[in-house]
C-alpha cells in the first residue's frame, strides 16, 4: 500500500471571525487534497492561532489564551470533519490545549472522513509548558489503526525520548506523526534530529509538522523556526539521507511525499541493517559499564 503524506509547515495568523479561520484552514486542506495527499498533519500548538477570536488582551494572556482555543474546540473538530469527509482524507489536527481537568493536555486529534478516529496527548512536558504554561502530560499512548494504516503520534519534546516510539512501532505502527512547535533553530533541529533518529532506529516513517514564522500577538508562540519533512530509514529502497521530502526553512507551505508502507515492512525484513529487529539486543545484553581510567 502507498500513500501520499503532507506535512505543514504552517504560520500562524490573526484571525477577526471564525469564518477567517475556517477560511484558511479550508484553503490549507484543499492544497494538501488537490496534490493527492491522503494524510495531512499539522503541527503542535498550531491551534494556538485560535487565541486570536478573544481580542489581543486574551491573546496576550498565557492563561487566557489557552482556555480562548480551548472554548473552540467542538468548532474545531466539527471543522475537520467536514473537510476530511469532503476531500476523503485523514488529518492530524494542530494541537491545542483540552481542559479534561483543571489543568489542560496537550492534545492532537487525528479524523478520519467516518469520524474522530482519537487523539493523543503530549507525554512529556517542556520546562515552559510544566514551568510556566501549567501545561500537563498526558496518560497513555494511542494507536491509530486506520485505513492508511497504523499510525502513532509523537509530539514534538516526545520525539526526542526513543522509547515512547519503541513502545508504539512494536505495537504495529509503521508511520509516526511528529507535529512539532519550536521557537529557535536549535529547537526544531532537536526535533529534527529526534525524528530522523526514531525513523532509523525503528525503521519506519515520520512525518515533521512545525509551525513557521511570527505570531507577535500570542507570546506563547511568537517566534517560530522550523519547516515540514518526511523522514524515512536511510535503507535500501530509501533516499540516502533518509529525507522523502521537506520544505526550505522557515517558508510556508507542505512538504509532499509518496510512501509506501510495503517498503517499511521490506527494509524491516531485509535491510542492510535490522534495527527494528536488534532492539532487543540492547535488552539481551545489558552490559555492564567498567569504569577504565589512568592509574
Amino acid at each position: 500500500m502507498s500513500m501520499k503524506i503532507a506535512a505543514a509547515a504552517y504560520p500562524l495568523d490573526w484571525f477577526d471571525s471564525w469564518d477567517a479561520y475556517e477560511a484558511k484552514l479550508t484553503a490549507w486542506v484543499a492544497d494538501a487534497a488537490g496534490q493527492r495527499a491522503k494524510l495531512l498533519v499539522f503541527p503542535e500548538y498550531g491551534a494556538m492561532e485560535l487565541s486570536s477570536l478573544g481580542g489581543a488582551e486574551v491573546a496576550g494572556d498565557l492563561e487566557g489564551s489557552l482556555r480562548e482555543v480551548a472554548r473552540h474546540r467542538d468548532a474545531v473538530d466539527a471543522l475537520h470533519l467536514r473537510l476530511a469527509a469532503q476531500h476523503d482524507v485523514h488529518i492530524l489536527g494542530a494541537s491545542g490545549p483540552v481542559f479534561d481537568g483543571p489543568r489542560p493536555v496537550n492534545r492532537a486529534t487525528l479524523y478520519a472522513p467516518e469520524g474522530i478516529v482519537g487523539h493523543q496527548d503530549k507525554q512529556i512536558m517542556t520546562r515552559f509548558e510544566a514551568e510556566e504554561w501549567d501545561v500537563v502530560a498526558g496518560q497513555s499512548l494511542t494507536l491509530f489503526d486506520t485505513a492508511l494504516g497504523r499510525l502513532g503520534v509523537i509530539i514534538c519534546y516526545d520525539s526526542e525520548f526513543p522509547l515512547l516510539s519503541r513502545r508504539l512501532a512494536e505495537a504495529g505502527a509503521e508511520v509516526l506523526l511528529a507535529p512539532s512547535c519550536t521557537e529557535t533553530l536549535a529547537g526544531f533541529t532537536r526535533v529534527r534530529v529526534g525524528s530522523m533518529a526514531r525513523a532509523l532506529e525503528n525503521q519506519c516513517v515520520v512525518v515533521h509538522s512545525a509551525i513557521v514564522g511570527p505570531a507577535e500577538w500570542c507570546p506563547a508562540v511568537d517566534l517560530n523556526t522550523g519547516c515540514g519533512a518526511i523522514y524515512g530509514p536511510p535503507d535500501r529502497g530509501w533516499p540516502a539521507t533518509g529525507i522523502l521530502a521537506e520544505t526550505p526553512l522557515n517558508e510556508p507551505g507542505w512538504a509532499v511525499a509518496e510512501v509506501s508502507l510495503e517498503a517499511v515492512r521490506a527494509v524491516r525484513a531485509d535491510g542492510a541493517v535490522l534495527n527494528h529487529r536488534d532492539w532487543a539486543e540492547q535488552e539481551k545484553r545489558d552490559p555492564e559499564v567498567k569504569l577504565a581510567r589512568l592509574g
